[in-house]
């Protein structure tokens, strides 16, 4: 099995005076609310477990204040966790000196910033290549590979501008180039798009998964719009008052959640646009007895819905790369579309 890029081992963050004294009392089971109340912390974070493969975009969702932006700064160390291990290639990130941790974060990780973090005063050009030059690289190198990424982002021809002169969208494209510049195996994308308009926030989304079908870095991305997250993880990690409810494969957890938490959250999604053919075939490589075509594993439902007319009696061939995976019957397909009932004890109740 392949080792994990990044592995995040019982990691715990507490804010407040005496944070040793408290994590004894969450240990013991004190929550959230009653440790604010009695203690005075704050409990950021509660026995993190996660495993980020390497190639992969793993994004952490959750609502404000469940952790998920204490969580990514725990990755570099930005936040230092009261209890836990981060292993990166299986190196124990809590181990690293001061040298061996900048070094780290020179050229293993890179970050993008939800509100762009450009440097306002550096061209566009010098902006991409920032990351190269704060390695002490050569002003070559870095024009070289800031011109490089620029060009792969559809930034051609801004070279020279600056960070004022563009529109936000722009602007963040800059920020993606500038990590990729870095050259890194580690993208770390804080909310990255949230601040985006929604036309321009698809586009960006549209980029950063065009981007990794040929570069498969290993993505660790923050959200809080269901949406987004379901579009872009491979793997999925739900976060509310800074535990995970739940966690894997996004199509398993929008099938089978597990917490009305989660139920809330999936409730009034369009299931027909984020599902896929994959979710819901029968795996078999045996053809019906009678086909009405041959179909995409990846196909989203909706798709497939449009193709047939909506004629429930119909049975498609699933195929990927030339082989049958599969026999998707439409009346499984109908079955998958029936949403799941919003829960009377998560969020809606919480709300009300």
């Amino acid at each position: 099995m392949t080792q994990p890029k990044v592995s995040i081992r019982g990691l715990y963050k507490i804010f407040g005076g005496d944070p040793e004294r408290a994590l004894g009392a969450v240990k013991r089971g004190m929550g959230k609310t009653e440790l604010l109340e009695t203690q005075g912390h704050v409990l950021g974070l509660q026995d993190i477990n996660v495993d980020m493969q390497p190639g992969r975009i793993t994004v952490i969702m959750g609502l404000s204040g469940s952790g998920k932006s204490t969580l990514i700064r725990h990755l570099n160390r930005l936040i230092e966790p009261t209890a836990g291990e981060i292993l990166v290639d299986g190196e124990d990130v809590m181990k690293l000196g001061p040298k061996a941790l900048l070094e780290m974060r020179k050229t293993r990780m890179s970050m993008v910033f939800q509100k762009f973090a450009l440097f306002p005063h550096r061209t566009v050009l010098e902006n991409a290549g920032a990351s190269r030059r704060i390695r002490g690289e050569s002003a070559e190198i870095a024009r070289r590979e800031g011109q490089r990424w620029l060009e792969r982002v559809g930034l051609a021809g801004y070279e020279n501008a600056y960070p004022a002169q563009l529109s936000g969208g722009m602007q963040q494209r800059v920020g993606i180039a500038r990590a990729l510049a870095s050259d890194s195996d580690i993208m770390l994308m804080d909310e990255a798009f949230s601040a985006l308009d929604p036309l321009i926030r698809t586009d960006m989304q549209d980029l950063l998964l065009e981007l990794q079908t040929e570069l498969h870095k290993t993505v660790v991305f923050i959200t809080h719009d269901l949406d987004e997250a379901l579009k872009l993880a491979d793997h999925l990690v739900i976060l509310k008052d800074g535990r995970v409810v739940q966690q894997g494969e996004p199509q398993e957890i929008l099938l089978h959640p597990n917490d009305p938490y989660i139920i809330d959250f999936i409730s009034d999604i369009n299931r027909a646009r984020v599902l896929r053919v994959r979710s819901v075939m029968e795996r078999t490589t045996a053809p019906p007895q009678v086909s009405a075509g041959d179909i995409a594993e990846n196909a989203t439902l909706e798709s497939v819905i449009a193709l047939s007319g909506g004629d429930t009696g119909l049975n498609y061939r699933v195929m990927r790369d030339g082989e049958q995976t599969g026999v998707l019957h439409m009346q499984d397909l109908v079955r998958a579309l029936v949403p799941t009932a919003a829960s009377e004890d998560g969020l809606r109740a919480g709300a009300a």
